[in-house]
């Protein structure tokens, strides 16, 4: 679900899934799986990452693009050849931003 941003080990994952569930965010179901409350749907802080959350202000979308870019960046270093398949397109993608940018984005 991360998208290769996270790699999780047992040491990580089991104490970041009981503080969820101690946060009243998840529940551990009958069969030792895990699943999200009302509250853990409801979170306005929740990963964007994390399933099918659409951001709602423009910082977090400004985030998530963040996210992706590291993603990216690792990829580049991990992953030279998968990166470069889509280098093209991540410069269309760098020129768009700069455009919004020079258009009227900059601060005053």
């Amino acid at each position: 679900m991360s998208q290769g941003w996270w790699r999780p080990s047992p040491g990580s994952i089991y104490p970041l899934l009981e503080e969820l569930e101690r946060e009243g965010e998840i529940k551990k179901r009958d069969d030792r799986r895990y699943e999200l409350t009302e509250k853990g749907m409801s979170e306005s802080n929740w990963p964007p990452w994390m399933g099918h959350h659409r951001p709602q202000r423009t910082e977090d979308l400004v985030e998530e693009i963040n996210g992706y870019v590291s993603y990216l960046e690792d990829l580049s270093k991990t992953d030279r050849k998968k990166f470069a398949a889509y280098a093209d397109q991540v410069v269309k993608l760098r020129d768009r931003l700069s455009t919004l940018v020079q258009e009227g984005g900059e601060k005053e």
